[in-house]
């Protein structure tokens, strides 16, 4: 049989051989919208433990007259309304890939654009994504904290065991995160509904003593509050404003778990409402002059009766918050991996039938340590509050630029429209930003240095693996024709059935064959009867819904063997297990294997990485980091699953990188 390039379209997505499970969110719009209360609002719905705080009584606050109360609540109304009803709810949401959202999401969407000028966005965004495991380490620290902070205003001489009982509950959290999510998961919503009733009906009741705080609606105030205030606490109060919307990216994170309508459904439903009268009442509270107890005003408006049972339902809020966006971590990395930015990191699946629940033992402990680390060094929600913003501001302006491109290029938005709607949040953002950047000597450098190496780790990883594959491909092999040419030649075969790991799609007569062909033959002389060559392609797209693999064949013959390169597609939300997928297109007959994996043999290689001599300083740190890095990070042949049932040889193959 003449060498032959045939390329097999597959069936339906349904139907297709190694078709993963529908990533659609499933459920009745109720049960989402409930789903979506217990792990998207957790962060943002605890913020009222601490922000107004910062605004009232941090370096930002004054709150003397009842002007400046009424400007400050203002402020923090519409703060919320811009940045997260509108800019997120309403816009952000749209901007899905294939239904997932995030940094990841846009980056995939934006890829193709790099030639023109996308490249620095895409840069951008993998900052935005280090940016965000900075605000990890942040939150589950500051939220636990400020509300075990309340046993200070309900029994002023347990102060001292705020602390302890603060990291035990840390300790906890992140020791039971191995087990997964699915026991505990379902009482997540209810938890928090019960959280932002309780919260509203604080609200109300300050409200109702003094009404007269319903006039912050009017931004007049907001904007005669910053008019009267001098240059240098404006960005200290903007500072502070930025804490009530932390978490608020989030809803286009988990867009993919429960999709757009539910989110927007328990937003503008219950969480907006809650929010405004917690935070309405907080304002009524300070207008009426009350005392305000060890600094905690949340808790200073909580009857005395029920100081206890609040603590207690603000402290599982808060770790149902930390939980949420521990997990949100977790996912990040996992994505970052398929990617191709992040080192291949054991992951392990808590849920046999979701495949999204997963457990990375690094990032876990490394979140745990920076979280003891934090409360250790700055011991009160105030002092860590000094620490939060910068993060998520950075986010939320690299967001806001993103969707400049998403607006032109998809939405087909006029330059006038795009201008007024992202131009004005992204100098909205932008100003909180440059307030928040006030913040970088007293905390603000924790999430920002954190963020800096994990872009770090990144971008070395994306340079090494080019280098890698360059130098990889640069080596002399043989061609197809030539391979398929010494195949028929073969007097004597190797009677199995052997898989070659390539580092690039076959298609042509012409393309080289992997090296580790070439040093199969010059070590052993001889050929398999069957020699399936298998290369594994991560696209830009959370799913592949049809077209998932594609085979050509160079020789088949029924008594001499075949010869046979197949291309498989994953995208960076699914599972890449190679082994599951060859197994099922061997028993749709679509390659010449056996279904049995136990009568196979996967030939990998690895590479020994050797810099070249006349390497620059620069390149040469670079190198060493990125050898580091491939310590700690799985094989390839690992990571794709191959050797789980299938016998496995892997080849050591040496290689000077440039």
């Amino acid at each position: 049989m003449n060498a032959l390039t045939r390329l097999r379209r597959l069936r339906a997505a349904g139907r297709q051989p190694g078709a993963l499970s529908s990533h659609a969110p499933r459920g009745s719009l109720a049960g989402l919208t409930i789903g979506a209360l217990g792990i998207v609002y957790g962060d943002i719905g605890t913020s009222p433990l601490y922000a107004m705080d910062q605004l009232f009584f941090g370096r930002g606050g004054g709150a003397q007259t009842p002007a400046d109360v009424l400007g400050g609540v203002s402020l923090v109304i519409w703060t919320i309304t811009v940045i997260v009803a509108i800019k997120y709810a309403i816009f952000v949401l749209r901007a899905q890939n294939d239904g997932e959202g995030g940094v990841f999401a846009l980056y995939g969407l934006l890829h193709e654009q790099r030639r023109r000028g996308g490249t620095l966005l895409l840069w951008a965004l993998m900052l935005g994504a280090g940016l965000l495991f900075g605000d990890g380490i942040i939150t589950p620290s500051i939220s636990v904290l400020s509300a075990v902070e309340g046993l200070r205003v309900a029994t002023p001489t347990l102060g001292n065991a705020v602390i302890p009982i603060t990291i035990g509950l840390l300790t906890a959290l992140f020791a039971i995160q191995f087990k997964g999510t699915a026991g505990i998961g379902i009482v997540f919503g209810p938890v928090l509904i019960v959280w932002f009733a309780a919260i509203a009906v604080l609200g109300v009741a300050q409200i109702e003593h003094h009404p007269d705080i319903l006039a912050a609606f009017n931004p007049l105030y907001g904007l005669d509050y910053l008019h009267r205030t001098g240059f240098f606490d404006t960005l200290l109060i903007l500072s502070a404003l930025m804490l009530v919307v932390t978490g608020g990216e989030a809803m286009y994170a988990d867009v993919g778990h429960f999709g757009a309508q539910p989110i927007r459904a328990s937003w503008f439903a219950v969480v907006f409402p809650a929010l405004l009268l917690n935070y309405l009442g907080q304002g009524a509270y300070v207008l009426g002059g009350a005392p305000v107890e060890a600094g905690k005003l949340f808790y200073s408006m909580v009857p005395q009766a029920m100081l206890y049972p609040m603590v207690l339902l603000a402290t599982v809020a808060t770790v149902i918050a930390s939980q949420a966006l521990i997990s949100g971590a977790f996912s990040l990395v996992s994505q970052a991996i398929r990617l191709g930015l992040f080192p291949r990191l054991a992951l392990l699946h808590t849920h046999e039938k979701h495949a999204g629940q997963i457990y990375v033992p690094f990032i876990n402990w490394a979140l745990f340590v920076g979280c003891v680390l934090l409360v250790l060094t700055f011991r009160s929600a105030s002092a860590l509050a000094a620490a939060y913003g910068l993060a998520v501001s950075g986010v939320m302006l690299i967001t806001s630029i993103a969707m400049v491109p998403i607006s032109r290029h998809y939405w087909k938005w006029s330059a006038l429209a795009t201008g007024l709607v992202w131009g004005a949040l992204t100098a909205v953002n932008a100003a909180f930003l440059f307030a928040s950047s006030l913040k970088f000597i007293e905390g603000g450098y924790v999430p920002l240095s954190v963020g800096a190496a994990v872009f770090l780790v990144m971008t070395t990883w994306r340079w090494g693996r080019k280098a890698t594959f360059a130098a990889y491909s640069a080596k002399p092999t043989m061609t197809m024709a030539e391979l398929v040419e010494l195949h028929r030649q073969c007097k004597v075969f190797m009677e199995r059935n052997a898989l070659v790991m390539s580092p690039k799609p076959m298609n042509l007569p012409s393309d080289r064959a992997p090296a580790l062909i070439q040093m199969l033959w010059e070590r052993h002389g001889i050929l398999p009867r069957n020699l399936i060559l298998v290369e594994v392609k991560h696209r830009k797209v959370p799913y592949i819904h049809d077209n998932r693999y594609r085979v050509t064949v160079f020789d088949r013959d029924h008594n001499r063997g075949s010869i046979i390169a197949v291309e498989l597609s994953f995208g960076f939300m699914e599972e890449p297990n190679v082994e599951r997928v060859l197994e099922e297109m061997a028993r749709h007959r679509e390659i010449d294997l056996p279904a049995d994996r136990h009568r196979w043999i996967v030939h990998a290689s690895q590479e020994n990485l050797l810099p070249v001599r006349h390497m620059n300083l620069f390149k040469r740190l670079r190198f060493r980091l990125f050898m580091f890095l491939r310590l700690v990070s799985q094989p390839a042949y690992y990571y794709y699953g191959l050797g789980d049932e299938v016998l496995l040889s892997v080849e050591i193959i040496p290689v000077r990188v440039h």
